[in-house]
């Protein structure tokens, strides 16, 4: 399972909130929020959040292993 955490850690580092992010990245609240919720979103959505607000992958989502909280 993939996880968002990084997102939501830097989100909260940089007080940043959802609407914040959307329109910095330029994507819908709703892809925000379903980021924010470890939903599944498309690859471009990640990679439009890595080049807006220039991080690497690993600074936005993360594998979350088996049995980790």
């Amino acid at each position: 399972m993939l996880t968002f955490e990084p997102l939501r850690i830097y989100a909260a580092k940089h007080r940043l909130n959802p609407i914040d992010l959307a329109r910095r990245t330029g994507l819908t609240r709703q892809t925000i929020y379903k980021m924010l919720d470890d939903k599944s979103v498309s690859m471009d959505a990640i990679d439009k959040v890595c080049t807006s607000l220039d991080l690497e992958l690993h600074e936005v989502v993360r594998r979350k292993r088996e049995g980790e909280e």
